[in-house]
């Protein structure tokens, strides 16, 4: 029996592969364990997964030469706005290989980046729909965002060119408005963006009520490094975020998931800090028009009662002389009035005093004596009981014409 060595085998399975599967072939895959080195050249592994199960169907190593992956990388990042990394779906030319020594490989011809930037929407929109769903994607876009924003909680790299130029931004504003800003450091690139992030919003929760808004800034990074703003768990925090929360990454590209869940999006840092400074400038120029329109107000005001004034005033002689006459017929009046009711009364009374003017002369004891009557009395005292009388006692009577002395002898 012929027998083949294991080097002859593998040089037949290569020259089959070469006539069975001689042409280019575009190719879906997933990109893991990507990998470059010093002679620039790129390795990577090619992997699939089932959509159900998540477990590994196919799999097949890869590798990218030099001269086309220095072309081939920054068009793919720049065209995306994603790393060209592990973890990510792509679309490749590819030539199939076999190395008696090394085995089965793809070598990369080229790439379709429109490909991977329709997948990355796929799970940007599957995000959102999930957040949708749950009923918190635009609770963040529904707070109110405060008249005076002047106390900022920023999420940044200390070292990241966009944190500088925001601060000098705020710091440098035409309306010399004050802003207090504390940085909360986090990294904004690289496969820790989200734990970075996530850490920082937690540390800002600890002090929501020292903070007026968020602001989530990047500038300076790399425009391709922006997976880590398309995760679930920092869209979901970030949109039920109990602060307004304001994004600057700085790129062009569509909105991230980030950008779509927060309060506010703008491009660059710079921008951010003036959409706080005209928060305050509108509030400023709303202080000024109503400060204003009081003044007027007042002044308007102060003007009406100043005319009406002058018409009272302008009034008054006529007003004091009608009730200057007013007033002296009322006391005509009145005298006469108090006159005749004087001498009425005056009338009345005088007739009443004739009549107990009689009515005392009547009962006067001279009036008594003159009749024949007589008052006799005992210590300047009338006697009416005789049974009060005692031998001894010295009367005196009274008559109309004259008095006279007894003595008492016996009762």
């Amino acid at each position: 029996m012929d027998s083949l060595s294991l080097l002859e085998l593998n040089a037949l399975v290569r020259r089959s592969l070469e006539q069975c599967l001689p042409d280019e072939y575009w190719i879906q895959a997933e990109l893991s364990d990507v990998r470059s080195n010093t002679t620039g050249h790129c390795y990577l592994e090619f992997v699939q997964k089932d959509s159900r199960s998540n477990n590994l169907v196919a799999k097949a190593r890869g590798m990218i030469w030099s001269n086309i992956y220095r072309l081939l990388k920054p068009y793919f990042e720049e065209t995306t706005g994603q790393l060209f990394t592990s973890g990510i779906k792509v679309l490749v030319k590819v030539t199939v290989q076999f190395h008696e020594l090394y085995g089965y490989s793809l070598t990369v011809l080229d790439i379709d980046p429109a490909y991977t930037l329709g997948d990355m929407a796929r799970r940007r929109r599957e995000i959102l729909l999930q957040l949708e769903e749950e009923g918190v994607l635009t609770l963040n876009k529904e707070l109110e965002m405060p008249l005076l924003p002047q106390r900022i909680a920023v999420i940044s790299s200390a070292t990241a060119a966009g944190y500088g130029d925001f601060c000098h931004q705020l710091q440098h504003n035409p309306g010399g408005f004050f802003f207090y800003t504390e940085l909360f450091p986090a990294l904004m690139q690289g496969n820790q963006v989200e734990e970075s992030v996530l850490a920082a919003l937690d540390r800002i929760n600890d002090r929501i009520h020292e903070f007026d808004v968020v602001v989530i800034i990047r500038g300076g990074g790399a425009t391709s490094d922006l997976s880590g703003f398309d995760t679930y768990l920092l869209a979901a925090a970030c949109a039920q975020f109990p602060l307004p929360i304001i994004t600057g990454i700085g790129h062009e590209r569509d909105d991230t998931v980030l950008d779509s869940v927060a309060h506010t999006r703008v491009k660059t840092p710079t921008a951010a800090a003036e959409l706080l400074i005209h928060r305050i400038t509108e509030s400023a120029d709303r202080l000024e028009e109503l400060s204003a329109r009081l003044q007027q107000g007042a002044y308007s005001l102060l003007e009406q009662e100043w005319r009406r004034l002058e018409m009272i005033h302008s009034r008054i002689p006529s007003l004091v002389h009608r009730k200057l006459t007013d007033a002296r017929f009322t006391l005509l009046t009145v005298q006469k009035d108090l006159s005749q009711g004087v001498q009425t009364l005056l009338s009345r009374h005088h007739h009443r005093l004739e009549l107990l003017q009689q009515r005392v002369a009547d009962a006067s004891p001279d009036k008594l004596l003159s009749r024949g009557y007589s008052i006799t009395l005992k210590d300047g005292k009338a006697v009416t009981d005789a049974a009060s009388l005692l031998p001894g006692d010295q009367l005196v009577t009274r008559l109309a014409k004259g008095s006279f002395t007894s003595e008492v002898r016996h009762r």
